[in-house]
């Protein structure tokens, strides 16, 4: 029976150096558009990765887009999820057409009210001298959520943001719409955007294939739970978001 492994990427299988906690014998794994390093993985992760790939195919299911992606360089070969969910590539590195055909739809009927939140978040940005500034990501022709974060990187000045704009906008008749908060990164989703929904169309892709499977969930962050919840086993990483809640909090 073939095993697979969904696995997020960033504080999962590699991190900034400034969320190393060990900094000796670290090695790039993530590079920004420039070429300079942008993450790195420790020993630990390394073996791990190496102890993984032999005995399962690990498959990305990240935030990521696909230019971010392809500056990662750790080696994969099969799918690959990308923008929490909103692209599917195929082994060949082609895109999935059917899936980007569905959630294109979906993600265009919830672009208005992306750009309407984004717009409150930047007023209250001019109005409280917050820097940060609402930024629609868009992909593959495709307008997926927004992410706001703080240049200066203080977590805490992203909680007015949450708590004064974003929460309050959903509540008042947006329930289609979900925050992901994880450190100095606020992301606004709409609701249709999951990685679950993604591993799912993965899955039933690869049993179509293969057969039964036996497949493992693998991230460090809330948002990470939905789709680890629909694999077989869940791996967790320590000192995360997602252990904090879980394991840690035992």
């Amino acid at each position: 029976m073939k095993k697979f492994l969904f696995a997020d990427l960033d504080d999962t299988l590699f991190q900034t150096l400034e969320k190393c906690a060990v900094r000796e014998n670290l090695e790039p794994a993530a590079y920004y558009a420039n070429g300079s390093v942008c993450s790195l993985t420790t020993p630990a992760q390394r073996a791990f990765f190496a102890f993984a790939s032999e005995g399962m195919t690990v498959i990305p299911t990240t935030a990521r887009s696909i230019d971010a992606f392809r500056r990662v360089h750790l080696g994969f070969s099969s799918y690959v999820i990308l923008n929490f969910g909103g692209v599917i590539l195929q082994p060949d590195g082609s895109i999935d057409a059917a899936w980007q055909a569905r959630m294109h739809e979906k993600m265009t009927a919830a672009l208005p009210g992306l750009q309407q939140l984004g717009a409150r978040i930047n007023a209250h940005a001019v109005r409280t001298g917050f820097k940060g500034r609402a930024r629609l990501v868009e992909d593959a022709g495709t307008p997926f959520f927004i992410v706001v974060k703080d240049p200066d990187k203080v977590v805490a000045n992203l909680t007015p943001v949450e708590d004064e704009v974003v929460r309050p906008w959903i509540a008042d008749g947006h329930g289609d719409y979900c925050v992901h908060r994880n450190g100095n990164n606020l992301a606004i989703l709409p609701t249709a955007l999951d990685k679950a929904n993604a591993v799912a169309y993965v899955r039933e892709r690869l049993v179509r294939e293969h057969g039964d499977i036996i497949s493992f969930g693998m991230g460090d962050s809330r948002s990470d739970a939905r789709f680890m919840a629909d694999c077989d086993y869940a791996i967790i990483p320590r000192r995360t978001q997602l252990s904090k809640l879980t394991v840690e909090a035992l």
